[in-house]
């Protein structure tokens, strides 16, 4: 994995946030493939629960500033970074007052889902993309996790799709088994297409729940890896009916190979280019 160029995009990830298999995840793959000489970058939003002074957040000025129109409001984008200690590795954090300030992930204190997820989860897709823009870093793999992160496939593939800096990038997607109870604002699907998506493109978010997040990171992604091995059945017939690379769930202990040769052969086609 020397050298290859891998941009990890989360919905969590510890030690930011409480474990789960979604964060434990996304911290242990980017920290294996970092060790193995990937260039990494991670981007995760800025959730108001987690303590910037502890992790040792800080604004990065010079890709702040950015105004992105969601559902035709401006919403200003702030940058804010930290290291993780002894990782020698940066996360990324989409930061804005109106989506992440609350002292909460993905629901209020009656577990109830925020009636604003579906905005957050586009203002996060765009924020993630236009700030790697900004970077002018053209990454080999595009590795998304999470939920919160399954609309950055489709937006790569529709909205940004004339963008030169993605025209080689490969996009794998997790999918996980951690479901929210019901589905976020059903609006979701008109707000995507303020931007230009037809609602053919993003039909399978008609109802936005939790799996049908996942079907359209699956959709438009280049690749899949099943995190979990008891996926619900309707759910692993639509990924397996998918005509693109898969890789089966492997133990933890065994994944490190096992994503290095996904990677490798399946996603960037080693193989076929040598």
């Amino acid at each position: 994995m020397k050298e290859t160029k891998i941009l990890y995009i989360s919905s969590e990830m510890t030690p930011f946030l409480p474990e789960t298999n979604t964060s434990k995840m996304s911290f242990q793959v980017a920290k294996k493939m970092n060790q193995k000489g990937a260039q990494t970058r991670i981007f995760i939003p800025r959730y108001g629960l987690i303590n910037e002074r502890r992790h040792q957040l800080h604004e990065v000025i010079r890709l702040s500033g950015v105004n992105l129109i969601i559902d035709n409001i401006d919403m200003p984008l702030i940058i804010k970074v930290a290291s993780i200690p002894k990782e020698r590795m940066q996360v990324y954090f989409i930061d804005n007052d109106e989506y992440f300030k609350r002292k909460a992930v993905f629901t209020d204190e009656d577990n109830v889902l925020f009636e604003d997820n579906d905005e957050r989860a586009i203002f996060f897709a765009k924020g993630v993309i236009e700030t790697v823009k900004k970077l002018n870093w053209s990454p080999d793999i595009i590795h998304i996790q999470g939920w919160m992160a399954s609309l950055v496939p489709l937006y790569l593939k529709k909205y940004y799709k004339n963008d030169s800096l993605f025209t080689e990038s490969k996009i794998v997607m997790s999918v996980y088994n951690e479901p929210f109870e019901g589905e976020i604002n059903p609006d979701l699907i008109n707000k995507i297409k303020f931007d230009g998506i037809s609602k053919e493109d993003a039909s399978v978010i008609t109802n936005p729940t939790y799996f049908n997040l996942q079907k359209i990171g699956a959709d438009y992604a280049d690749a899949i890896i099943k995190v979990c091995d008891n996926l619900p059945e309707d759910f692993n017939e639509h990924i397996n009916g998918l005509d693109k690379p898969i890789l089966d769930y492997l133990p933890e202990e065994e994944f490190v190979e096992g994503y290095i040769e996904f990677y490798q052969n399946n996603v960037l086609d080693k193989d076929e280019e040598e």
